[in-house]
């Protein structure tokens, strides 16, 4: 399954209500999980993100989960797919 490395930051309205954002990241765990999608970690961070979260899951399902959630007006993201070295190495070794 693909690996995503989501890039958050929070908007004004989630910020105003930072103290909920345990509980709103809670419901996105359990929204995600529901739709097939293993959240690996979850990190708030300092720095020009507010959170780092990985997921693995299918493209589709992330795309409809992250649609879902941006658009109750917390968050925005920035989203990379991610791959392990093993996958890199596949992809050299069919260099031409």
């Amino acid at each position: 399954m693909p690996k995503y490395v989501i890039l958050v930051n929070l908007t004004d309205q989630g910020m105003q209500n930072v103290n909920e954002s345990p509980q709103r990241f809670e419901a996105f765990h359990a929204m995600a999980e529901k739709m097939g999608i293993k959240v690996e970690s979850v990190y708030y961070t300092q720095g020009q993100y507010d959170m780092v979260v990985i997921t693995e899951g299918a493209e589709e399902a992330g795309m409809v989960s992250l649609l879902k959630l941006a658009s109750l007006g917390n968050a925005r993201f920035q989203t990379m797919r991610a791959y392990s070295v093993d996958e890199m190495k596949g992809f050299i070794s069919k260099m031409p």
